[in-house]
């Protein structure tokens, strides 16, 4: 049976960016959701930050299998449980705390934590949770951070997120420590509120096409 580190393995090998999702209208998710699957980007991280969050992600698990969807701002127990219910394949948070360190043990769903520092990177891996999301990205040293922790943690994996863009996107990918990347430019509200499709689905398919520079 694969173990929640090899589902997130392969979650996070499905493509170079997992774009960061925010959905305020329900009936937004699947034209969205399609923008992005039919464009080559099939990992979408849909944020808890809208009343409509945990509606949207059941909506996608329903209507569009072919999206791997996950959950992002998942702080406490109860999210973990609920995105979970919901159908969401996995869950990432943007930090980590005690009572989410035994709920994400508990649950089935793999969960990919947020961390800052080195200090924060040995704890989550000491609890068991080596595939790290770093952020804010580049407010915690983006690629020269990157560079610097690998020599010490090489065993842990990272999808950093917050300040990175098309730009330099190709600058994280090239790291060995890199996973993949998180990124709102893929879809950002201006252009879901507008329904935009045609132009997030472009956003998408250069997304898909990033290689490291």
């Amino acid at each position: 049976m694969e173990s929640k580190q090899q589902t997130l393995d392969r979650i996070l090998g499905l493509g170079p960016v997992m774009p960061v999702l925010v959905i305020n209208e329900v009936a937004d998710a699947v034209p969205l959701a399609r923008a992005l699957v039919d464009n080559g980007v099939r990992v979408l991280e849909v944020t808890l930050r809208t009343p409509h969050a945990l509606a949207a992600i059941a909506c996608l698990a329903e209507a569009v299998p072919e999206a791997v969807v996950g959950a992002g701002t998942v702080v406490s127990p109860e999210q973990l449980a609920a995105v979970e219910r919901a159908g969401a394949r996995f869950a990432v948070s943007p930090g980590l705390t005690p009572k989410l360190i035994a709920a994400g043990r508990d649950s089935a769903l793999p969960l990919l934590p947020g961390v800052m520092t080195a200090s924060e990177a040995m704890t989550a891996a000491e609890n068991g949770f080596t595939r790290l999301k770093l952020f804010p990205a580049q407010q915690a040293g983006g690629v020269g951070m990157l560079k610097a922790i690998h020599g010490p943690l090489p065993e842990l994996r990272f999808c950093p997120t917050g300040g990175v863009t098309v730009d330099n996107a190709p600058e994280f990918l090239a790291l060995p420590n890199v996973m993949c990347v998180g990124g709102s430019w893929l879809a950002p509200d201006a252009l879901v509120r507008a329904g935009n499709w045609d132009e997030i689905g472009r956003r998408a398919l250069a997304a898909a096409q990033l290689r490291p520079r």
